[in-house]
């Protein structure tokens, strides 16, 4: 990340409000930890002056904000065993197990599917997200599993961003969510952006934030709880949980968008990306991969008395 510069001009309507608490709401990507830390570093100015967490802002305050250049850490190949669903020399789909994080960030720069990557790839990455994230086109959250797929290179990488953004290609996940459904069948279509709460945290945003669409199909009511295949259109940050947690049906498991005590003993979301298609870069080929649910999963399915 270049270093970025932000000018705010206060209204009247801002008097008052603590700088932090109100940098948070504008500056939609950055944590109100982050930017109490900016502060006492001396990177947030009101009227070119040094404030404090707790300066109050003033009506006509000119708020200056400068967010230095990230400083990237250096990542380690490890010897981590990869579950290979495919490879060649452009593209390397993997099937991630539940628990492993996808690249390093803080609290977690080894034992990323992306240590494991270039242990196993060499300099055989694409280079376009940075030193932290090689080959990385798109993730899925550390407690979900199932296939993702790495660019080898920065065509290949292109190319499949590209596939990405236009919505093309193939994506579909197996959960298990609480609550039985009425209905067979449908598709949630409601914005997603960070939670004015609690920045942690993404939310259905009835103004701002992005279009986010899942669709879902019910494969089967388990009494409390169903069995549920979805299919995003769209590949928003933690889309089918926040989705399903908004129409009353939260994956279980899931203790930050669904209830925080589980029935069963379980590591996270019971969440797995099953289906992963798209056009091979160099081929011109649509080619498609999946992999199993994991034991865990199968084995709580059977608990709960699946029929099919």
């Amino acid at each position: 990340m270049t270093m970025k510069r932000y000018e705010f001009y206060c209204e009247k309507e801002d008097g008052g409000k603590r700088i932090d608490g109100f940098l948070s709401l504008v500056l939609e990507d950055i944590s109100r930890n982050r930017i109490q830390k900016l502060i006492e570093e001396g990177n947030i100015l009101a009227e070119g002056k040094n404030i404090n967490k707790s300066y109050k802002i003033k009506q006509s305050d000119v708020i200056s904000v400068i967010i230095p250049e990230a400083k990237e850490a250096e990542i380690s190949a490890e010897n981590i065993p990869l579950d290979i669903v495919y490879e060649d020399s452009d593209v390397i789909v993997v099937n991630k197990p539940q628990g492993m994080v996808v690249h390093p960030a803080p609290g977690h720069f080894s034992g990323t599917m992306v240590n494991a990557l270039m242990y196993h790839c060499g300099n055989d990455l694409s280079g376009i997200n940075g030193v932290n994230r090689p080959g990385i086109v798109h993730r899925i959250d550390r407690d979900t599993s199932g296939v993702i797929v790495t660019a080898k290179n920065d065509f290949a990488h292109s190319s499949l961003s590209a596939q990405l953004a236009e919505h093309s290609m193939t994506r579909v996940y197996k959960g298990i969510v609480y609550n039985s459904f009425s209905e067979s069948e449908g598709t949630v279509d409601a914005n997603l952006g960070r939670s004015p709460r609690d920045r942690k945290k993404m939310a259905v945003l009835k103004q701002g934030g992005r279009r986010a669409v899942t669709h879902y199909r019910v494969t089967e009511n388990l009494g409390k709880y169903a069995y549920v295949e979805f299919r995003l259109e769209t590949g928003r940050t933690h889309q089918i949980r926040v989705h399903m947690g908004y129409i009353g049906h939260p994956l279980l498991g899931d203790e930050v968008y669904g209830p925080k005590k589980c029935p069963y003993n379980l590591k996270g979301q019971v969440l797995h990306a099953e289906v992963l298609g798209f056009i091979h870069p160099r081929t011109g080929e649509y080619m498609e991969f999946s992999a199993p649910l994991p034991d865990y999963f199968e084995g709580l399915l059977k608990r709960l008395g699946r029929t099919e």
